[in-house]
């Protein structure tokens, strides 16, 4: 055993020996913790599933019959099996009827077009809209005549104008 081995828990040199057992020599100290939490997380729901089947058939104690459920309900629920080879065959063959799009035939790594892709853009974009110089001076002309000797904040005219949205769909094309 490696040193600082002798006062880990059993558990954890069960873990330590399971992945020694399967090759991996070298790992962060925090996996063995990781597998072990994931392993009393599993180890409890079965036993609390198990509990509630042995409830259900009215029995006092949990018996072996309602563990390999709860198991057998935990492995159910969590894994899937494949489809059969004939099915994956058959829709490998439907796939492989439709050709493939062409591509483009510029320099460098040859990409389909656009509109076969997922990575053109799909976005919003907020345009300010321009006020006129003379709507800017009346505006002023109102502020100063408002407030002749008040404190004039710096203005931001970005903030002030009312934004207009423009988007690109997917589906329409780009100018060049």
């Amino acid at each position: 055993m490696a040193e600082g081995d002798e006062d880990l828990p059993r558990d954890a040199k069960i873990v330590k020996s399971l992945l020694k057992s399967m090759g991996v020599e070298e790992y962060e100290p925090r996996v063995v913790n990781q597998f072990l939490e994931l392993w009393y997380r599993y180890v409890v729901d079965v036993l609390t599933d198990a509990q509630v089947y042995s409830e259900h058939a009215g029995k006092t104690a949990i018996d072996c019959d309602d563990v390999k459920l709860a198991i057998q309900s935990k492995v159910n629920f969590s894994f899937s099996q494949p489809p059969p080879r004939e099915v994956l065959l058959e829709l490998a063959r439907n796939r492989n009827k439709i050709p493939l799009p062409k591509t483009i035939g510029a320099a460098g790594i040859p990409l389909p077009p656009e509109e076969d892709t997922l990575i053109r853009p799909n976005y919003q974009l907020l345009i300010p809209k321009k006020q006129s110089t003379q709507q800017l001076e009346e505006t002023e002309e109102v502020e100063d005549t408002a407030a002749p000797n008040s404190f004039k904040e710096p203005r931001n005219d970005q903030t002030q104008n009312t934004p207009q949205r423009v988007s690109f769909p997917l589906g329409a094309k780009r100018p060049k």
